[in-house]
C-alpha cells in the first residue's frame, strides 16, 4: 500500500466489471460478483478483504452477509469517534443477525445484554459451534470526526479518474514528450458479431445501443459460451453476465456501414484475442480527456456546449 491506487496499478489475477460506483441498485449481483471472484482464491497466502464504507442501513446488513459467505478468520472493526449506529460484529452477532440475503441462525435464548451493555448471546445446550468464528479486532480511533463522509464522495471520483488515466497512460509511448490525444492513436477494429454487447446499469432499446455505446469506457469481458450470430450484429445479452473482465477500453468509434467497433485499449493482443463481451456501466470518461483534446481546431468531438438541458 506505497500510495494511491494510481501511481502503482497491477493486472488482477481475478476481476470482474460490475460498472457501477455504488451497489446499491444489484446487492443480488455484487455478492454474486464477490462469490464469483473468491472463488479463485487458493488459499496459498493470506488475503485481506478489504470492504466498502458503505455500513449503515442495507450497507451493514450486506456486510454481515459477505462475513457470513466468505468466513473470515479475523474481523478489524474501525469505529467512527462518538457514532454508536454499528454493532460490534462478533462472532455472535454474524450468527445470529439476519443479512440482507442471507437469515441469521434462530436464537435458542433470548439476547442478553452484558454488564458493559454490549449485546452477548448464550448457546444452548446442543447448539451447533461449529459455525465459522472469526476473531473480531476492534479499533476504536482517538481522533475526533475520523472516517465521517464528508468530501470522500468527491475524493472517490477524482481517485477514480486519476486510475483512468492512469490505465490510459499505458497507451502512451514510454518516452518522455508530449502526450498523444486519443483521436490520433490508432484503434483496433473489431466487428459487431465478433463481441456481444450489454448495458449494465439501465435499459437501453436496442435501436439506441450505438449511441450510448459510441464514446464510452468499456469493460473487455470474456464469457464462456460462443458468441454466434446470423446477422453482421450488433449481438445484444438480455441479462447481465457474471464473467472474467480482462481491461479495459474505450470506444473511440462506430463504423455503422462497415459494422465494425474502433476500440482503444492497452490490453495485450493475446489476452484481446479472449474478448468476445463489451460490458457498458455507469463509469464515464474522464472530463479532461474529451476537454482537452490537443490540436482541435473548431467544434471538440463528443463535447458540446449546445445542450438542451430539459431532454
Amino acid at each position: 500500500l506505497p500510495g494511491p491506487p494510481f501511481t502503482h496499478q497491477q493486472t488482477p489475477r481475478k476481476m470482474v466489471y460490475y460498472g457501477q460506483t455504488s451497489c446499491e441498485q444489484d446487492t443480488e449481483r455484487y455478492l454474486d460478483v464477490v462469490k464469483y471472484v473468491f472463488n479463485c482464491y487458493k488459499k496459498e497466502v493470506p488475503l485481506i478483504i478489504n470492504t466498502m464504507g458503505w455500513v449503515k442501513g442495507e450497507g451493514l446488513l450486506l456486510l454481515i452477509d459477505i462475513i457470513r459467505l466468505l468466513s473470515p478468520s479475523h474481523v478489524v472493526q474501525m469505529d467512527v469517534c462518538d457514532w454508536k449506529a454499528m454493532p460490534p460484529l462478533t462472532p455472535e452477532h454474524v450468527h445470529f443477525s439476519a443479512g440482507l440475503h442471507t437469515k441469521g441462525k434462530q436464537q435458542s435464548k433470548c439476547k442478553q445484554l452484558g454488564a458493559d451493555g454490549m449485546e452477548s448471546w448464550k448457546y444452548s445446550e446442543g447448539e451447533d459451534l461449529s459455525a465459522p468464528q472469526h476473531k473480531l479486532l476492534y479499533v476504536h480511533p482517538e481522533f475526533p470526526r475520523a472516517g465521517l463522509a464528508g468530501e470522500a464522495r468527491v475524493h472517490s471520483g477524482i481517485l477514480r479518474d486519476m486510475s483512468i488515466l492512469g490505465y490510459l497512460g499505458h497507451l502512451q509511448s514510454p518516452d518522455i514528450g508530449a502526450v498523444l490525444p486519443l483521436h490520433s492513436l490508432v484503434p483496433y477494429q473489431v466487428p459487431f458479431n465478433a463481441v456481444a454487447l450489454r448495458v449494465i446499469h439501465t435499459d437501453v432499446a436496442p435501436s439506441n445501443i450505438m449511441y450510448a455505446v459510441n464514446a464510452s469506457w468499456v469493460g473487455l469481458c470474456c464469457i464462456p459460451e460462443e458468441v454466434r450470430c446470423q446477422t453482421d450484429g450488433p449481438v445484444l445479452l438480455t441479462q447481465t453476465p457474471v464473467c472474467d473482465c480482462l481491461g479495459f477500453g474505450i470506444v473511440r468509434g462506430v463504423d455503422m456501414e462497415k459494422k465494425l467497433y474502433h476500440i482503444l485499449t492497452p490490453v495485450p493482443p493475446e489476452n484481446l484475442r479472449l474478448v468476445n463481451c463489451l460490458l457498458l456501466g455507469n463509469i464515464a470518461i474522464p472530463n479532461c480527456v474529451l476537454v482537452g483534446q490537443q490540436g482541435i481546431e473548431g467544434e471538440i468531438p463528443y463535447v458540446t456546449s449546445d445542450y438542451n438541458y430539459s431532454i
